[in-house]
């Protein structure tokens, strides 16, 4: 599999249209999923209209921490308690500066964790480096070795 979508969790929308627009520049087309809030994440990796072939052609997640609904360090929880997901690069994007934060990021299995800068050009930049690293350089598992059949399919639906 040499193309891999992203998944950007974000409910600010101004974030969603400069992340959009920077990794557009930087992902050699791939897809661009785009969702505003915790359920949704939820929803999308694990409901009951879930796509297992969608989720295998995620090459990572973006995702905020401070999330309506159900907060990011919550959605990360799920994704690394679940055989179909746990091996799903996860980097927490976000604005909070809390050292506690970052430390449960971490201790819950993200993969890295950036906080999103002021500045637009160190914005997009970060964006880019990125989809680069991930899409490009990073080498998921391969699909046939990874669970299809979500364990907690329709439980998370609100």
């Amino acid at each position: 599999m040499d193309e891999y979508s992203i998944l950007v969790v974000e409910d600010n929308p101004d974030d969603q249209v400069l992340t959009v627009r920077a990794l557009k520049q930087a992902s050699n087309g791939s897809e661009i999923i785009v969702l505003e809030d915790g359920q949704q994440a939820i929803d999308f990796l694990f409901g009951p209209n879930c796509d297992p072939d969608a989720v295998l052609r995620l090459g990572v997640v973006l995702m905020d921490i401070k999330l309506p609904r159900v907060n990011g360090l919550e959605v990360l929880r799920t994704i690394r308690s679940e055989p179909t997901t746990n091996w799903l690069p996860v980097v927490m994007v976000t604005s909070s500066d809390e050292p506690g934060e970052q430390i449960e990021a971490y201790r819950l299995g993200a993969n890295s964790y950036v906080r999103k800068p002021v500045d637009f050009s160190e914005f997009t930049n970060h964006m880019r480096i990125l989809a680069s690293y991930w899409l490009q350089v990073n080498r998921l598992p391969p699909p046939e070795l990874v669970p299809k059949t979500p364990q907690t399919k329709g439980i998370f639906s609100g």
